[in-house]
């Protein structure tokens, strides 16, 4: 079975995100969660499905929201490096390394 793991920044990215969409509407913060959740089942059940972005890193791109989960499977791990806003800083992921002591990717 395919396992997802995440960077420890990741956390951080969608808990700021959460709380920009739960101040501009009320639930607005729960809908992003749940089509990140969502893009988490696709990408475990699909992993090679969305096109190589860079670095050997794939992006899923989320539909209703301007947001892009940037990932890379390796075996039956899956690192998701950053859920990222699509028009801020496109590069400031791409020198994260994968934590729980594996190696940079």
């Amino acid at each position: 079975m395919t396992k997802l793991y995440f960077h420890p920044e990741v956390e951080l990215e969608i808990s700021e995100s959460f709380r920009w969409y739960e101040a501009i509407a009320q639930g607005l913060g729960d809908d992003f969660i749940s089509e990140l959740d969502s893009a988490y089942d696709a990408i475990v059940n699909l992993a090679v499905i969305w096109p190589i972005f860079k670095k050997g890193f794939r992006r899923y791109i989320l539909t209703r929201f301007p947001f892009a989960v940037i990932y890379k499977q390796l075996g039956d791990e899956i690192y998701v490096v950053a859920v990222m806003h699509q028009s801020r800083k496109p590069n400031y992921w791409s020198n994260r390394v994968i934590s729980n002591n594996k190696s940079q990717i």
